[in-house]
C-alpha cells in the first residue's frame, strides 16, 4: 500500500467530521467519496458483511456505524452486491484496511468513491454506538469536504427532515417491472414481488424454491399485481417510514384474501398496518446479524439479520385479525405475524440474509406451503 493511499496527512489532521443534531462533533478522516451528506446515524453490530450492508436498499437515508473495528479486509466484490448500487448515505468506521482476500475486485474506499458515498475512519465507533444506544438514533451531517463549519453542520443536521413520514421506497424501487432470471420451468408458480427495496438474495432464494419471479415497482396497485395471476405475492424489505407508504398499504389491503402473501421487514410492517395495526419508531432500531428471535409456536430461537427503525405496535393489533408468531428476545418487540382470516404472514427480520445467518431460510418453504 502506497503512502498516498494510506493518507497519513488526512489521518493526522482529521479535518473531516460527523456533526450530530445534539451538537456533538466527532472528527475523523475521509476514506470514501469527497462529499458531504445528511443522514440518520445507526449502528450495526455485525462482525462481517459490510458489502451486503452498504448495498442493501433498506439502508437508504442512513449513515451506518460499524461496531466491528477492522473494516475493508475482504475488499469489494460485485458478486456480493444485494442491489445494483451502494444505498447507505454514509459509513463510519474505526479502521479502513486494504483488502486481503482472493475474491476482492476492488477496495472498499474505491467502491465508496465510485458510488459517491462519503465515509469517515478514525472514529471511536464504540463510544458513538454507546451514545446512540443510550440517547437514540440521531440526525447528522457527515462533512468529508471540510467546506462546512462544525457549527453550520450541526444546524444542517437539526434542520433536516429526517426519515419519519418520508417515502424512501420509491427512491430505491425499480422503475420498471422485470423478470428475475432463473433456470425454472415456464410452468413454475409465479411470485409477484413488490419492490420497496428488494435484495438480490431474496430473489435468488425464491428462484431456488422453484418459483418464477416478477419484480414490480413500489407503486404497483393490487389490480396491477392480480393481472399477473400470481401464485403468491412477496412484500419486500425497504427503507424509512412504513406509515408514509399510503399507496403500498392500499395495495396490500387490496390483495388480502385474493392471493397468499409473505412480507419481509418493511413488508411485515405494511402487512401489520393493512391488518389494522400501527407502527412506531424504535429508540435505536435493530441493525445487525446477531438478533435472537423466539418462534412462539415452535418454541425455538433463530439468530437473525435485521435492519429497521420502526416496529408494529403490539397494542394496536386486533387479536382477531392477526396472531403474533415471533418475538425479539432483546426487547420483546414483534418479529412475526400471521393473518387470522387470510393466507398471509410476515417476518420483521431478513430470512434471506447473506452472508448470514441462515436460521430462517425455512420461511420460503413456508411461503410455498401457504400457496
Amino acid at each position: 500500500m502506497t503512502a498516498a493511499a494510506y493518507n497519513w496527512l488526512a489521518r493526522r489532521e482529521k479535518r473531516a467530521f460527523l456533526a450530530l443534531a445534539d451538537g456533538t462533533v466527532i472528527r475523523g478522516w475521509s476514506c470514501g467519496a469527497p462529499m458531504d451528506r445528511l443522514g440518520e446515524v445507526v449502528f450495526n453490530t455485525g462482525m462481517t458483511g459490510y458489502e451486503e450492508i452498504l448495498t442493501d436498499p433498506s439502508y437508504a437515508g442512513q449513515i451506518v456505524t460499524l461496531t466491528m473495528p477492522e473494516i475493508g479486509n475482504t475488499g469489494f466484490n460485485g458478486e456480493d452486491y444485494e442491489s445494483r448500487a451502494i444505498h447507505a448515505a454514509g459509513l463510519l468506521i474505526r479502521e479502513m484496511n486494504p483488502p486481503s482476500n482472493w475474491r476482492a475486485e476492488d477496495t472498499l474506499a474505491d467502491a465508496l468513491a465510485r458510488w459517491g458515498v462519503p465515509a469517515l475512519a478514525g472514529l471511536d465507533t464504540r463510544a458513538l454506538t454507546l451514545k446512540l444506544r443510550e440517547g437514540g438514533t440521531q440526525k447528522a451531517f457527515l462533512c468529508a469536504t471540510g467546506s462546512v463549519s462544525p457549527e453550520a453542520a450541526v444546524e444542517k443536521a437539526r434542520a433536516w427532515e429526517g426519515l419519519d413520514g418520508q417515502d424512501y421506497a420509491t427512491k430505491v424501487s425499480t422503475a420498471d417491472a422485470y423478470d428475475w432470471p432463473a433456470n425454472v420451468p415456464a410452468q413454475a408458480p409465479l411470485v409477484a414481488v413488490l419492490d420497496y427495496g428488494i435484495k438480490f438474495n431474496t430473489l435468488r432464494l425464491l428462484s431456488r424454491e422453484g418459483f418464477r419471479v416478477r419484480v414490480l415497482p413500489a407503486r404497483s396497485t393490487a389490480v396491477d399485481v392480480l393481472k399477473l395471476k400470481p401464485a403468491g405475492v412477496l412484500l419486500s424489505n425497504g427503507p424509512a417510514d412504513p406509515a408514509a407508504l399510503h399507496y403500498a398499504i392500499a395495495t396490500v389491503q387490496g390483495l388480502l384474501g385474493k392471493v397468499p402473501i409473505m412480507g419481509i421487514c418493511l413488508g411485515h410492517q405494511l402487512l401489520g398496518i393493512a391488518l389494522g395495526g400501527k407502527t412506531r419508531r424504535l429508540k435505536f432500531g435493530h441493525h445487525g446479524c446477531n438478533h435472537p428471535v423466539l418462534d412462539l409456536r415452535a418454541k425455538t430461537v433463530e439468530i437473525t439479520s435485521q435492519n429497521h427503525n420502526y416496529m408494529v405496535d403490539a397494542d394496536s393489533l386486533d387479536p382477531a385479525a392477526a396472531e403474533i408468531t415471533h418475538l425479539s428476545l432483546n426487547d420483546r418487540t414483534i418479529e412475526g405475524l400471521e393473518a387470522k382470516k387470510y393466507p398471509a404472514f410476515s417476518l420483521q427480520y431478513h430470512p434471506e440474509a447473506a452472508p448470514g445467518p441462515h436460521d430462517a431460510l425455512a420461511a420460503f418453504a413456508r411461503f410455498r406451503a401457504l400457496m
